[in-house]
């Protein structure tokens, strides 16, 4: 991997995505649990020559250890969105700072990659709803809690409900209790997902383009009949817009 390359890292709650591109291209993306970054391990920074490093973290704790870490191996000041580089959209939130930046950094990627308007659904620790209007500016949207911490509520809330692992159901009427609640689940965030989206095209002018990312997004693509476009990487390819200074909405 030789050349002038970017290193990109989206920490979200649950995994860290790391990116790295090479003249606008990703090559090469992996994914660390955020709670070993936190913990400080299984952390492996190798000295490679990058011209600029991003993040883009909804975890400060986690953000603290990578800038560190980056500083110490690296000899490298990481640029932090919402610190020292702001993503450049107009956004509509009654208190602009509430808004999660990895949210504004999706609406800069879709807008750069399908145009406006958007509507941007991220499936990851919880699901968010972003919409952009078409004048490129971030109007709000929803957070709903996502699968995993769905499973999780199930089992510690119900005492005869087990553990289950996210996987795809065997069929839609579960005939034992693992296949019943993915099944529910699965075909429940499924039709969630389409009647919120439904709700959302009515408050646009003209039909948005719903682009769907996110660490689940394969898994509930099938599940959710409303998405035009998936694009799993798209928050690396906001970051990565950033580091380009790759702004103008094509």
């Amino acid at each position: 991997m030789k050349g002038i390359m970017d290193l990109v890292i989206d920490v979200g709650n649950t995994n860290t995505s790391f990116g790295i591109f090479k003249a606008g291209k990703l090559i090469k993306s992996w994914d660390i649990s955020t709670s070993k970054i936190v913990a400080g391990t299984n952390l492996k920074l190798k000295k490679v020559g990058f011209n600029k490093v991003i993040i883009c973290s909804v975890v400060p704790k986690a953000t603290r250890v990578l800038r560190a870490r980056l500083n110490k191996k690296m000899n490298i000041n990481p640029l932090i969105v919402g610190s020292n580089i702001k993503v450049p959209i107009g956004n509509l939130y009654r208190n602009p700072r509430q808004v999660g930046q990895d949210r504004l950094v999706n609406a800069l990627a879709g807008l750069k990659i399908f145009g406006a308007p958007l509507i941007i659904v991220d499936f990851g620790t919880a699901i968010t709803f972003d919409a952009v209007s078409a004048k490129a500016e971030y109007v709000g949207g929803m957070i709903v809690p996502g699968l995993g911490i769905s499973l999780w509520a199930l089992a510690a809330r119900c005492a005869l409900l087990p553990q289950v692992r996210l996987s795809k159901p065997m069929e839609l009427i579960g005939r034992d209790t693992k296949n019943s609640i993915l099944s529910g689940l699965l075909n429940g965030f499924g039709c969630l997902c389409d009647g919120i989206i439904l709700k959302l095209k009515k408050q646009f002018e003209r039909a948005p383009i719903v682009v769907a990312t996110g660490g689940n997004i394969e898994l509930m693509r099938r599940f959710c009949k409303q998405i035009d476009k998936v694009d799993k990487y798209l928050t690396l390819k906001g970051l990565n817009f950033l580091t380009m200074g790759r702004f103008s909405v094509e």
